[in-house]
């Protein structure tokens, strides 16, 4: 709303200052500022609400070390980053922006589902809350909006690197329009790292049976990012087992995001480091810092020990908004190092399981690799302390998140 009540002013009537609106740095500062204070200030309000309304979690006994007196933590704090986030974003944002659109579309979309989940868990006493199908459906939905907008939307395009040396035309002072030097067009190209050109198209996936093939790439794609939203979604739910992991964890994947998306949105930025350029998607600069300073907010009330819980509420909701921005900036093959603790979590639980099953198959009797999944458990039945397992994962995710970054000029 402040972005274009300033554009109108800056626009009318010149007013000095009005034109800082226009620059993504300004606004992106102000809306993690706006959702920090947000998090922090309101955030005990909506936890003292949870409390009083008795929304705590009712923790099953695991026989984990400091299990017990977490029962009755308030829960569904994912309330928290959501309210956080939205406010920012519809003050500072570009509304008119496909992206933001499309976040804004999943934050809500995802927050339902895990809401709703949570009440089920809570209010109709049912453990396993909203039934697996339904949340699979769900992602599915999601998936299946954001694959097509993004495919057949006219505003989501690419441009190619302009022959003219960007820099040299800016030291020396001549203003060029972008159409001048850069054609926009539509394409289903994506980065891929560790490998020449760094460039992987959809369509390679089918046009190698048959050129004729190409016109049925949309499928291809949307399938994947259907893959994608789910499998994310699920790994963030699936790390929300200790105090301030997924939160902190989801803080260093968004910010690494932010750097991603930062350059790519960048023309000049993008040129330099010989990427992509993908025109409006500098926008969704706006939305990561609003989401980071929600996450950051909410670790003042979710570390150890933890006042509140951000549930399946904000799981699967930091999951589904993890996996768009990911698909958006065209970094979501890099998704398996970016979110390289999710990726574990994930695993761990599947060889858990597949590994059970298999030898009690063979020996009749189930074994385990794992002393617990996910592999945050494991380490809590090894005799780790809660905090130092989540402070550990996370210097694992900023490594992971240097070792990212440096693909930008890694070919």
């Amino acid at each position: 709303m402040l972005y274009y009540f300033f554009e109108y002013l800056e626009s009318q009537y010149q007013i000095p200052g009005a034109s800082l609106f226009t620059y993504i740095s300004f606004r992106a500062a102000a809306a993690i500022i706006t959702s920090l204070l947000i998090s922090t200030i309101f955030g005990k309000r909506i936890i003292d609400f949870l409390r009083k309304k008795q929304i705590g979690e009712s923790i099953r006994d695991l026989g984990l070390e400091g299990q017990i007196e977490k029962n009755g933590t308030p829960t569904m704090g994912g309330l928290i980053i959501i309210v956080a986030t939205i406010i920012p974003v519809f003050l500072f944002a570009n509304l008119n922006n496909i992206y933001i659109i499309l976040l804004i579309v999943t934050l809500l979309w995802m927050g339902v589902i895990g809401f709703v989940d949570d009440y089920i868990k809570l209010f109709k006493n049912d453990k396993d809350g909203l039934r697996g199908k339904y949340k699979i459906i769900g992602q599915v939905v999601l998936g299946l909006f954001i694959g097509a907008t993004l495919f057949f939307h006219p505003d989501v395009t690419v441009k190619d690197q302009s022959p003219v040396d960007l820099y040299s035309e800016r030291l020396f002072g001549i203003e060029l329009e972008s159409a001048d030097y850069l054609s926009e067009y539509k394409s289903t190209e994506t980065t891929i790292p560790f490998v020449k050109d760094n460039v992987f198209n959809y369509s390679d996936l089918i046009t190698w049976i048959n050129p004729s093939l190409e016109s049925y790439t949309w499928i291809v794609f949307v399938f994947f990012v259907v893959l994608i939203v789910a499998a994310v979604s699920n790994g963030a739910n699936l790390t929300d087992g200790l105090d301030g992991l997924a939160a902190g964890s989801s803080a260093i994947i968004m910010l690494t995001l932010g750097v991603f998306t930062w350059v790519s949105g960048n023309i000049i930025f993008s040129d330099y480091l010989n990427i992509m350029y993908i025109p409006r998607v500098g926008e969704i600069t706006i939305f990561i810092a609003a989401f980071v300073g929600s996450l950051v907010g909410f670790l003042w009330y979710n570390t150890f020990p933890a006042q509140v819980f951000m549930g399946d509420t904000g799981s699967l909701t930091i999951g589904g908004i993890i996996a768009v921005i990911s698909i958006a900036v065209r970094k979501e093959w890099l998704i398996p190092l970016i979110c390289g603790i999710f990726l574990i979590e994930n695993l761990s639980v599947i060889i858990q399981v597949l590994y059970f099953k298999y030898t009690r198959k063979k020996f009749g009797i189930g074994k385990r690799i794992f002393l617990m999944s996910p592999l945050h458990h494991h380490f809590q039945k090894k005799g780790y302390h809660e905090s130092k397992i989540v402070t550990r994962f996370w210097i694992v995710g900023i490594f992971l998140a240097i070792l990212s970054i440096i693909t930008l000029k890694i070919r």
